[in-house]
Order: structure tokens, then sequence, then C-alpha cells
């Protein structure tokens, strides 16, 4: 298969305005741009539509695909669930629900209906119900008595022909999840308690549950009556600090494509939750990033999330007649592309001819990979936009900066309206790692300012009273650091900071 490339960095041409990123993941109404209102941001498919946004356990957030960079004979798929986690959000925490079906769904003959189907279901496990504590001391491995509070999955594979169930077997029975990362003095070592996470299959294929780092980056602080005019403050990763539940599927590629003439696969996530007839429907639906944020409207969110692929017509005017360009030229007068944009079709709704267009494709939102197409060593982070045929839109990697290049296409990059939009946000706050499930370590409950005196590590955890002072406090100022042992298990301050959106002329970042 071909994989042509596009125009790479050379001789890009910046101009001077550039616009939030925030604009494409904060799903501006019309009538917050008209009224300038303030309102709740979202970004990605965090809190999207109005009725997952209150079941965030249902909520999947984000999908990433990309064929593994250490094992480029695999695939490996990553999908989020529950934004904003706070890190310290204890006692409970943040299991998966038990009545939900969490899935990663497979097309790899392009007639969007899924031929393959990860199924992911889980059950909690409480040692002593007569405690509040999720864990009763340190924990040192995910089956120490002192992990009061665990979590266990089953992995089935479902095989379908045109949507119809062929074939269920089940590839991984209990496997135990990692759990939330509750602080330094519960968890002194919580990369090995996600070590221990990871399961190998039979087939040399790897899973993993359990708490993450939120991946997705971007600044999309866009609501506060654009801050005056004053957007003198830029590039802040706003999910800094936040931590998602992650499910990462690792598998080979030949158990994903239909063959090695047709590599290109698509990719969605989908969550079904029991509903009160006992039966599982449809709640949640992720592929691409931004669709359902500022792609369909308010009254097509919850639509969507209960839909599938194979009936995405219903969808078509949103992409042909997308509202988010009329918003940034009624704002920031950047002339919108003419319409209809087919040039949005072919990029979201049937791959890019040539690199991960599958043949007789029918038109549909998903996640499209082809799966012959090898990492690269250095990845860049606007994919196929510079020449990097590995990443965005050709499936979507950690690395990817999905908000620029997403924006810059539907500004009309494709079409001749070259443009240098962005977010300055360019990279994750954390490193992501370099081997499965490749996501950063969450950020654990128990971050806050260290005392004075002391070197962050037990002894401030051992001392109860009013004597310890956060750094940087006075002799007399009355906020003192309580700190309780490791043995009550307990989480200190987390302060997150936010970022504002920008609007700046900049060069290329390479």
């Amino acid at each position: 298969m071909t994989t042509p490339h596009f125009r790479s960095a050379a001789g890009r041409r910046s101009i001077a305005t550039l616009i939030c990123g925030a604009l494409a993941a904060g799903g501006l109404t019309a009538a917050s741009v008209a009224l300038l209102e303030p309102g709740v941001a979202a970004a990605s498919s965090h809190r999207e539509a109005p009725l997952i946004s209150g079941t965030p356990q249902y909520d999947n957030t984000d999908v990433y695909a990309f064929v593994s960079p250490d094992h480029p004979d695999t695939t490996t798929l990553v999908a989020n669930w529950i934004p904003f986690e706070e890190p310290a959000g204890g006692p409970n925490f943040f299991p998966f629900a038990e009545d939900a079906q969490y899935d990663l769904n497979i097309d790899n003959d392009g007639d969007a209906r899924q031929d393959l189907t990860f199924r992911y279901t889980f059950k909690t496990h409480v040692k002593n119900k007569k405690t509040f504590l999720y864990n009763t001391g340190a924990v040192e491995s995910l089956d120490d008595p002192d992990l009061n509070v665990t979590q266990t999955y089953d992995l089935e594979l479902i095989k379908l022909k045109r949507g119809k169930v062929q074939q269920k077997t089940k590839i991984a029975n209990d496997v135990p999840v990692a759990p939330s990362n509750v602080g330094k003095a519960s968890m002194p070592n919580y990369a090995k308690l996600r070590d221990q996470a990871i399961y190998k299959l039979s087939n040399g294929s790897k899973t993993f549950a359990g708490q993450a780092d939120d991946p997705f980056f971007l600044d999309l602080r866009v609501f506060d009556l654009l801050y005056g005019g004053n957007l003198s403050e830029v590039g802040n990763d706003t999910l800094k600090g936040y931590n998602v539940n992650t499910i990462a599927l690792q598998v080979p590629n030949d158990m994903i494509r239909q063959a090695e003439h047709q590599p290109v696969v698509g990719i969605w996530s989908t969550t079904q939750r029991k509903n009160a007839r006992g039966k599982f429907e449809q709640v949640s639906r992720l592929g691409n990033p931004l669709v359902n944020e500022v792609v369909n409207p308010i009254k097509d969110k919850d639509k969507f999330n209960a839909s599938e692929p194979k009936d995405d017509g219903q969808f078509l005017k949103n992409v042909t007649n997308p509202e988010l360009p009329k918003l940034i030229e009624a704002i920031y007068k950047i002339k919108a592309p003419a319409e209809p944009r087919n040039d949005l079709v072919d990029v979201f709704l049937k791959g890019v001819k040539g690199l991960n267009q599958p043949p007789y494709v029918t038109p549909s939102e998903q996640l499209r990979l082809n799966t012959s197409i090898k990492p690269t060593a250095a990845p860049k982070r606007l994919g196929v936009l510079d020449g990097d045929n590995a990443g965005f839109p050709n499936g979507r990697r950690l690395t990817d900066d999905v908000i620029d290049a997403a924006l810059q296409v539907v500004e009309g990059e494709l079409v001749g309206a070259k443009n240098d939009l962005g977010d300055a946000v360019d990279k994750n706050d954390k490193e992501f790692e370099k081997s499965f499930p490749y996501v950063a370590l969450p950020t654990e409950g128990s971050r806050g300012p260290v005392a004075k005196g002391v070197d962050g590590g037990n002894d401030v955890r051992s001392q109860l009273g009013n004597a310890l002072q956060p750094s940087g406090t006075s002799g007399t100022d009355n906020n003192a650091l309580i700190a309780a042992s490791a043995g009550a298990g307990a989480a200190g301050v987390l302060l997150i900071g936010g970022g504002l959106m920008w609007f700046r002329r900049r060069g290329r970042a390479y």
C-alpha cells in the first residue's frame, strides 16, 4: 500500500493569529459566542454530552491506537474512562463500574460494523467492610492484605460477522486491576504495583487495567469572558495533575487486521451500562477525539453516544457544515473554508486515501490505523500533517498533538488554507513510558507542600499536631500541616492551576 507524505514543516507559513486549541475542545455554542458568557469546559471526550457527564464511571474520555514502538508486529489500544480524577479523591477513589461492559471494537473490512470486540467486565472485592479505609497499611503488592479494596476483571473476545455475534471466548479471567494511587505512604512503590497488573495472554498479547495520568494535553480555559482580552498567560495544560482509569491491550497485528494486503483497521470504544430491566445499553462511544464535543450539536450528543458507526449518515451534515469554523470566523475574523467540507469527510469518516482508508469503505466515525506503517524513532507531534505517517490521524499516539492537528485541518489546511493554529501545549506534563502500557504513572493522592525542617520522607507523615508548617509560611501562620501515619493511609492537599487561552504569533517548534 502506498503511503503519501503530506508537506513537512519546512515552508510552513505562520499567520498572525493563533487560536486556542480549546475552541476545538470546548464545545462552544452559538449563544455563548454571541454573549461571551462563561460556561463549562470539556476536553476531548471529558464530560462531552449531557447524560454521560453525570455518570463518570461510564464516560470514555479518549481512545489511542498505534503500532507498538518496541514491538512493531503488534498494535496497542488504549482507552480511558472517568475524567478529572482528583488524586486525593478518597476514601472511595475511582473503581471501574461493576454494572458495565467496557468494549474495544475493531472493524477490519471497512463496513462500519465491528468484527472483533474485546470486552472488559469488572468485579470489586472488599476484605474488611468495617473500616472506611481503601488500604489499612502500606501496600507492597496487589495481593497485599493491607489493600482493602481491590478489583479484578474478565476479558472476553467476541467475533462478529456483519454485526452479529459468531463466537465468544474468555481469554483472561480474574486479572487484578492496578489500584488508585493513594499516596507515597500507602503505596511507596506504585510502579511495582503497575508492573504486577500487566497480564500476558497465551498468544503473546498483553492487557492492563488501572489508574494512569491523563495523557491528553491541552489548554482548555476559554469561557471566562475571553479573559477580557488579556491573554498574556498562555499554554497551560489544564489536565495536568488529573488521572483517569485506563484499559490497555497489546495484540498481534495479524489478530486484528483482515489480511496482510488489507492492514487498515477501524477502532472505537463503547460503554454499555445495565439498565433497570437488567439489559445492557450503550451510553458512551468514542473513536476520533473531539467529534462529540464540537462536531455534534447538543441535540445529537446523547444520540451519538448511543449509536453505531453504521448509522453515522444521520450525523453527516454536522461534518460537511461544521459549526466550529464559523465560530472562529465570528470571533477572530479568520475566514471559514467553503462548504460542504468534503475534506473533513475524507479524513475523519473515510481515512486518508493511500494511507489509512480501507477499500470499499463505508463512511463512519472511527479511529483508523494502518498496521503496516512502522513506528518512527522520532515521532512528530503533528503526525501526518508534518510528514509523519505513523501518527494522527493514522491512529493516535499518546504524544500526538491532536488539538493543533485537528484545528488546523478544520480551518482548511488540506484545502489550501495553510495555517499554524494551536494552543501552545505541545506535550504532556509527564513523560510516557517506553513499554506497555506506555501511559504515565498516575499522580499520587498525597501530594502537598513539604513541611519546614523535613526532607519530604516518612518523617512528615509520622508526626501529628500543628508544629509542622508548609514551606514558605511564616511562624505566625496558623495553616498547619497535619500529616497522618502511613497506617491511616492519609492524603494531602492537591492544588491545581489552570491555563489561559492564548492568542499570539509563534514559529514552529521544529
